[in-house]
């Protein structure tokens, strides 16, 4: 495939390096054990099902399968899946040019302005060309989808149809948030590998093994960063980003004022969060709000069930809204006015 190097994805961050990018993996030993047993063995499935919650290195453990075979593609090479640190496949893989790999996912292309909401037929289509004829080197071919939810149904069909005849040598790495979401026909022609989310002390080792430029936090900004990231390494990097940390403050301060909304500050709230770039802070004021219903339900365990119920449904009206404007591009700004409206009539 040619190189995308220059292309827009969905999570990238200034100063850090992508999945593709990143040869090292912390955590998930039982996942990379299993692929390497299959590996020796001689008996890789030809699709790999690899869930769990987003930034937790789903996409990072799937590049690194990916390397491991394309750098041995007629087999041997050492146990596990690292490789050579000055092998050439390395630079390909993070290039995305290796002839026998494809990554399908959303991106925005050079010269295009937006990055697409989903993952086209079209996209599946041009993605499984890899397939249609014999590896050049009689290796392995590798498909990366990242992520399962961003396929459209006809592109969900489409994969569907090639999963149920794979052609030899043939892997298929699929990462999922969400795996129960997917089609049934889907997940049972998949090995199912689920990661859980990280140890707050292996999410604070992938932070400060990032190089340079990343500018590495001070320890109260990682600690407060890992105390909301639930073992997520992508969810901690968001929060150590000063904007996206002030914006979670304000949340939580006008959460805090609920029955009596600041109208002014919710306003400028939902234009910030309905920007270009709101994507990913949407989605840190999203579990600012669920953290916030949480504890408030906690704290009124005491009152009457039908209050409580009350605030389990503004929560999950919001949580519903939220999940249907990024699935299907929709205005944020409606979004957080209904909640702070909810919260308000409340009293």
């Amino acid at each position: 495939m040619a190189a995308e190097g220059a292309d827009e994805e969905i999570g990238d961050r200034p100063g850090v390096p992508r999945p593709r990018e990143t040869p090292d993996l912390i955590g998930h030993e039982a996942a990379q054990a299993a692929f390497a047993e299959g590996l020796a063995a001689g008996r890789l499935h030809h699709a790999w099902l690899i869930g769990g919650p987003a930034g937790i290195g789903k996409a990072t453990l799937a590049y690194r399968v990916a390397r491991r075979l394309l750098a041995y593609p007629r087999g041997g090479g050492p146990a596990g899946l690292a490789i050579p640190p000055d092998h050439f496949v390395h630079g390909q893989v993070a290039g995305l040019s290796h002839p026998n790999l494809v990554a399908l996912r959303r991106h925005r292309m050079p010269g295009v302005k937006t990055l697409p909401t989903k993952i086209s037929v079209d996209m599946v289509r041009k993605a499984l060309d890899l397939f249609a004829s014999t590896a050049a080197d009689s290796g392995w071919r590798v498909c990366i989808l990242d992520s399962a939810e961003d396929l459209n149904a006809n592109a969900a069909n489409a994969l569907l149809k090639v999963l149920e005849e794979p052609p030899p040598r043939a892997l298929f790495l699929i990462l999922a948030h969400q795996p129960g979401r997917l089609l049934p026909t889907i997940r049972s022609r998949c090995r199912a590998l689920h990661l859980r989310p990280l140890s707050d002390g292996e999410v604070a080792r992938a932070v400060r093994a990032l190089p340079p430029p990343f500018a590495q936090p001070d320890e109260a900004a990682l600690g407060r960063a890992l105390g909301l990231a639930e073992g997520s390494v992508g969810r901690a990097l968001g929060l150590i980003d000063p904007v996206t940390a002030g914006l979670v403050a304000e949340v939580e301060t006008l959460l805090s004022r609920g029955a009596t909304p600041d109208w002014g500050r919710v306003l400028k709230l939902a234009e910030t969060l309905a920007g270009r770039d709101g994507e990913e802070r949407f989605a840190a004021a999203g579990d600012a709000v669920l953290r916030f219903v949480s504890a408030e339900l906690a704290r009124r365990q005491g009152e009457p069930l039908h209050r409580l119920a009350a605030l389990v449904e503004v929560g999950d009206r919001f949580a519903r809204s939220a999940r249907e404007a990024a699935t299907y591009n929709l205005d944020r700004r409606p979004v957080v006015l209904s909640l702070f409206s909810d919260l308000s009539r409340m009293g």
